[in-house]
């Protein structure tokens, strides 16, 4: 099955031995298996006893996917039809702020971001804003841009308890109070994504703006749910079935394609060789395209968030799980950290994702271009290849150092959406590998926990501190001292 997306791996320091053992590997962990798990709504999320379904949120084709003997796929397909209706509802509106935090910010932010240069004809001249931290500076700043009355919320929460949504919810809502809109005209402002329409209910939204998703979306996963109703009232419902459409491709191709030319595939066994094999600890990824600079962001939290785990399925140590995931666009990165993925001694596989065609119209633009994946290619080069005499350290590049290219013909939604999708299943792959589930995150849970005695005691100088870690509780005495005597 053909892909959307060419993938050069020639560069990764893999002999053609090495693959051969590699997906004899992939056979003894049972890919075939797993991954028509992943697509047909087993309990794959074996931890909560759950289905990973984010591939139904973009089966366009609609063909039936049973999750306890229900087809999920109508309600996927209503909800597709609420976000049509809501991008044909814009009328006066200005701006839109998306209130949402992790998997419900950096997917979206994403594609709002790295689309916004696209040509479509649907696309609108709203402004989209997102909203994720807590601190009060992030609210402020989009504050002081819009105007209250024509401009939407959305509340994104797949439970709607999450703190720093509500917090940022709350001010909104307060803010807008305060600017003489009455609450049934603000509960006609917002919307809410969640898979808790109660509590969305309870904090004043009206049912018609309640968009829904499920328990079997992991946060991480969720753009292609209601999460990414952004993208459809920025870009239009054409530009968004593009976008679940580019993903839906990948999904076909990862599914349907012998091992060999699995390009997930290719992508995890070959970083997975060189964890084994060189004790590689990070990996960069590079887009040479400005218009993917959150790409490294968002698939930060994809890979670290799904894979980062000290126990495998079986309850014991796993040797080595996720990679640091870091990176920024090439040309800036190769200004900033490759002289240490060059001369470091630490050897950092690098993924550099490449565009085709020129992302811009401006006058020269194609010459910015050709300058753009000259330093592309020559960087790969350089990484790989290497040059000089070892006898004269400071100027020796010892190469060898794995690589690889991701090429989109264009950046357009339906590529945006395929490479996305490439790398959730490359996520997937690595975490069979691994031995580990991928679609579970324990590891969130006890700082959020920690924090909420922490900030009763920050909200009440005079509280008992007694059951605090004694160290976090002399820092709590300073802090609040300094903030009385301010």
């Amino acid at each position: 099955m053909d892909s959307p997306l060419h993938i050069d791996t020639r560069f990764a320091q893999i002999t053609d031995s090495n693959w051969q053992d590699l997906f004899e590997l992939a056979g003894q962990v049972s890919f075939t298996q797993k991954k028509d798990d992943l697509f047909s709504g087993k309990k794959i999320n074996v931890s909560e006893q759950r289905p990973a379904l984010h591939t139904a949120l973009r089966n366009l084709s609609e063909t039936p996917v049973m999750v306890d003997d229900v087809d999920v796929m109508p309600n996927i397909a209503q909800v597709w039809q609420q976000i049509e209706q809501a991008s044909h509802q814009l009328d006066g509106v200005t701006d839109i702020i998306h209130i949402g935090i992790g998997g419900s910010d950096f997917g979206p932010r994403l594609v709002c971001d790295a689309l916004r240069l696209s040509v479509s004809s649907e696309k609108t001249a709203i402004r989209v804003h997102f909203l994720s931290n807590v601190d009060s500076a992030d609210l402020a700043n989009i504050l002081e841009k819009i105007n209250p009355l024509s401009t939407r919320f959305i509340i994104v929460s797949k439970t709607f308890a999450t703190i720093e949504t509500l917090q940022n919810a709350s001010a909104v809502r307060n803010w807008l109070m305060a600017k003489s809109i009455n609450t049934e005209a603000i509960s006609k402002m917002i919307y809410a994504v969640t898979a808790n329409p109660q509590l969305a209910k309870q904090f004043g939204v009206k049912d018609k703006n309640i968009f829904p998703f499920w328990d079997w979306v992991g946060g991480r996963f969720s753009v292609w749910s209601a999460v990414g109703l952004p993208i459809a009232l920025q870009m239009g419902f054409t530009t968004y079935q593009d976008f679940l459409a580019g993903a839906h491709a990948m999904d076909q191709h990862f599914l349907k394609s012998e091992d060999k030319n699995n390009q997930a595939l290719q992508l995890s066994l070959a970083l997975y060789f060189h964890q084994q094999h060189h004790g590689v600890k990070s990996q960069a990824i590079i887009p040479y395209a400005q218009s993917l600079q959150l790409f490294p962001n968002w698939l930060q939290q994809l890979e670290m968030e799904s894979n980062g785990k000290t126990a495998g399925l079986d309850g014991q140590p796993v040797p080595f799980s996720a990679p640091v995931i870091f990176g920024i666009p090439g040309t800036n990165a190769q200004h900033s950290f490759f002289q240490m993925l060059h001369q470091g001694p630490e050897i950092i596989p690098v993924d550099f994702i490449a565009v085709r065609e020129p992302m811009s119209d401006i006058e020269h633009h194609r010459a910015h271009h050709e300058q753009l994946l000259a330093n592309c290619l020559a960087q790969s080069q350089a990484f790989a290849m290497g040059q000089g005499n070892p006898a004269d350290l400071n100027h020796y590049y010892p190469g060898k150092r794995p690589n690889n290219i991701i090429w989109l013909p264009r950046l357009d939604a339906f590529h945006l959406g395929a490479l996305m999708a490439l790398y959730e299943h490359r996520t997937f792959c690595l975490g069979l590998l691994y031995g580990i589930n991928s679609f579970d995150q324990p590891g969130v849970e006890l700082g959020k926990k920690l924090a909420i005695p922490i900030q009763s005691a920050l909200s009440d100088p005079q509280s008992d501190l007694s059951n605090l870690n004694p160290i976090t509780a002399d820092r709590i005495r300073w802090l609040t001292t300094n903030l009385s005597s301010s």
